[in-house]
């Protein structure tokens, strides 16, 4: 168990499990309620979990101010999914001075990502 799990509120919880699950391969661990309309989805996302609450006047698009940074094997292959799957890239691929390949990306409804890498050192 995590101390901190991101929870993300949305209108279209749908469309940011298929993108999230598609992207990450990430796999439902939880769902209220069990059946039905679901209020809350519990994702993985390798050792961290991320919620999804539905909720329908949930605003998209506005900017953001939690930025949730995702490690991946590899940055480029994972950044050339991403407008398929209804994200957006914002800028990137780069090789940072603190050893990491970063790219900035959104999810389909607005909320910033990192995409990160580790690079070899020199």
């Amino acid at each position: 168990m995590s101390t901190i799990q991101p929870v993300i509120v949305t209108a279209d919880h749908v469309a940011l499990a298929d993108f999230y699950t598609k992207l990450f391969a990430s796999e439902e661990i939880f769902r209220v309620p069990p059946e039905g309309p679901v209020f809350y989805l519990g994702l993985r996302i390798g050792d961290t979990d991320l919620g999804l609450v539905s909720r329908q006047d949930a605003p998209t698009g506005a900017p953001s101010r939690v930025l949730l940074s995702i490690a991946v094997d590899d940055v480029d292959e994972t950044l050339a999914r991403v407008e398929a799957l209804g994200g957006s890239v914002g800028d990137g691929p780069r090789d940072m001075p603190w050893g990491q390949r970063v790219a900035h990306i959104r999810d389909p409804d607005g909320n910033a990502l990192n995409l990160t890498q580790p690079t070899p050192t020199r």
